[in-house]
């Protein structure tokens, strides 16, 4: 549940959204690990034969544009989404380009700036910041490495039973561990030999035979 939470809660850093919730009073809903780097006015939507007047958002993690009439003709465009960013000739004259992959809709959205000088200095803090994310990505999730209190294995038992002296049907390994806990020395007794095993085994504590240990019991 935890890793279906995370993700469904940072598609913004890796979706494209057109007309969504993103503005609100003209300002854009910053995500967790975003910080804005450009706020770009009078700049043209060229999505229609007569443009749209809006405003560009240019933050770390992506590239946001609203129309100034109406806040929820917007598009958010991910870096991750973003295939390139150039300037190209269009029948607006020079206009700013975003190509997006084609896994992510393969749109192809341009836009013009007013005046036209500011065009070129705008491409190239775009593709600065693209190339930065392309380095050094952001998910939308943190990730805490070395710093996670190591969870105590009492957090997971509700009960404690105490285990007393092993019976017949607790099988080899219990009676193993019994031995070692009474932290019996190798000198305090001598192999003897096991015609059940063929090999020479430690003595087997009083009451337990070697078919009772292998023996799968089950209780009632």
């Amino acid at each position: 549940m935890k890793k279906l939470r995370a993700y469904t809660g940072s598609r913004m850093y890796r979706d494209i959204k057109l007309r969504g919730a993103i503005v609100h009073n003209k300002h854009l809903k910053i995500l967790p690990l975003e910080t804005i780097c450009l706020n770009e006015h009078s700049i043209w939507n060229l999505s229609s034969d007569s443009g749209n007047l809006g405003t560009l958002v240019v933050t770390n993690v992506r590239v946001v544009w609203y129309a100034d009439v109406n806040d929820a003709f917007n598009v958010s465009m991910p870096y991750i989404t973003i295939e390139s960013i150039s300037v190209r000739d269009s029948k607006f004259g020079e206009a700013l380009v975003f190509v997006v992959r084609p896994s992510s809709g393969g749109y192809v959205l341009g836009f013009r700036a007013d005046p036209r000088e500011r065009l070129r200095p705008l491409l190239t803090e775009l593709q600065a910041l693209h190339r930065a994310y392309t380095e050094k990505p952001i998910f939308g999730i943190e990730l805490i490495w070395n710093n996670e209190n190591p969870k105590s294995e009492s957090d997971d038992i509700e009960e404690l039973e105490e285990i007393g002296e092993p019976r017949g049907e607790m099988g080899p390994n219990l009676y193993l561990a019994s031995q070692l806990a009474q932290n019996k020395g190798e000198a305090e007794s001598q192999p003897v030999y096991s015609p059940y095993l063929g090999l020479a085994i430690e003595p087997l504590k009083e009451g337990f035979t070697l078919k009772s240990l292998f023996e799968v019991q089950t209780s009632s």
